[in-house]
């Protein structure tokens, strides 16, 4: 089946933009949870298979992504946050956004489940009784994507949880392994993407207690930077890779990728 690539708009940009053969490289600013699940280390090199184009991966949260491609500071742009993502367009900073993939975001916590929440598929259910029960929640803080969800998460809820910062939440200003190592050893819940936990190393007796809610979901986007923007731009290169990405043999590639035996994201990136 073929795979929407980005259109006439983006290559009129492109045209404008530098040729490739003055660089062979690209900077994709991401969000970590590409980085840290291993997916890069498995596409990268399929990629490259049939691209002398080299890849460098800048992974942050994705609102620090976002920062550093406004910058120009990187040539694409690869996140989780779409309301942000299509402010970055609508600014004229990104020449198109596109559906890539998805997954899930999840609660973990202790087994002894201090708030009670283990089996729940609510989740505003379960933040409720966590923060009513004073239970530690461990944020990440950071402005990434994962941290836009879980406080749109708990502005749904109507708690404002910084009211209780030091107290049972705590924001850790870092990122997601550095996030669930600090909630960990706190004995905190921890609402982290499925694929960095299917990925974590250091679960001791954690284990997913709130799982299943829709509101759960958890999509990224693929956005070329715009070269309009940011003339030094590597937009052919950009295109190249994410148009790959979007096509049916990125597509496979990102599906076949496992961990434990278990698929980490699931391409959906529109047919064409």
């Amino acid at each position: 089946m073929k795979r929407m690539t980005f259109g006439a708009t983006a290559l009129a940009f492109i045209l404008a933009g530098p040729a490739l053969a003055q660089d062979q490289s690209i900077i994709v600013q991401s969000t970590t949870s590409t980085a840290n699940s291993g997916l890069y280390d498995y596409l990268l090199p399929i990629f490259q298979e049939t691209s002398d184009i080299q890849v460098n991966v800048v992974a942050v949260g994705t609102g620090q992504a976002i920062k550093n491609a406004e910058n120009c500071d990187g040539d694409l742009l690869l996140v989780h946050a779409k309301a942000a993502e299509e402010k970055f367009v609508e600014a004229g900073f990104g020449t198109e956004r596109t559906d890539l993939m998805y997954n899930d975001f999840i609660i973990v916590g202790p087994a002894g489940d201090p708030a009670g929440v283990a089996g729940m598929t609510d989740v505003q259910a379960a933040m409720t009784k966590i923060a009513e029960t004073g239970a530690l929640f461990a944020s990440r803080g950071d402005d990434s994507g994962t941290n836009k969800k879980a406080l749109q998460l708990w502005a749904d809820t109507g708690i404002d949880p910084t009211a209780a910062s030091g107290d049972w939440y705590r924001a850790t200003g870092s990122g997601m392994g550095a996030t669930l190592n600090t909630g960990i050893g706190m004995g905190a819940y921890v609402m982290t993407d499925r694929a960095t936990w299917i990925s974590f190393e250091n679960k001791q007796d954690y284990g997913i207690t709130v799982e299943g809610d829709e509101d759960m979901f958890n999509q990224y986007g693929v956005i070329p930077v715009n070269p309009e923007k940011c003339p030094s731009v590597n937009a052919t290169g950009a295109l190249a890779f994410a148009d790959w990405l979007l096509s049916d043999a990125g597509q496979d590639a990102i599906a076949a990728y496992k961990v434990a035996d278990q698929q980490l994201f699931f391409p959906n990136a529109p047919d064409n």
